[in-house]
C-alpha cells in the first residue's frame, strides 16, 4: 500500500467511526415493538398482538408526545429477563 492509499483508508476508519452512535446499554435501553421483534426473533404483529399483551411481559413506558398518541417502548433489560424466563430447565 502505498502513501496514499493509506491515508486514504485512515480518513475513512475516521469517519465510519464519526458516523457511528455509541451503543446504549441494555440496562437502560428502551425498544420499541420492531426491536423486540427483531431481538425475539418474531414478526412485529406476532409481538404486538400475542406478546406484549401477555400479564407477564414488561409494562410499556410511554413517553409524553405533542400529539398524544405515545408509542410503546420497552426496557431492554426487562424484555431480555422476560424472554429468559422461558429457557428450558433441564
Amino acid at each position: 500500500m502505498n502513501m496514499n492509499e493509506t491515508e486514504f483508508v485512515a480518513k475513512l476508519a475516521l469517519a465510519i467511526d464519526k458516523l457511528q452512535r455509541p451503543a446504549i446499554p441494555l440496562a437502560i435501553d428502551l425498544w420499541d415493538i420492531a426491536t423486540i421483534a427483531q431481538y425475539l426473533k418474531r414478526e412485529p404483529g406476532t409481538v404486538r398482538e400475542r406478546m406484549a399483551c401477555l400479564p407477564s411481559f414488561p409494562k410499556a413506558i410511554r413517553l409524553p408526545t405533542s400529539k398524544g398518541h405515545a408509542q410503546p417502548l420497552y426496557n431492554a433489560k426487562e424484555v431480555i429477563a422476560w424472554a429468559e424466563s422461558y429457557r428450558e430447565k433441564n
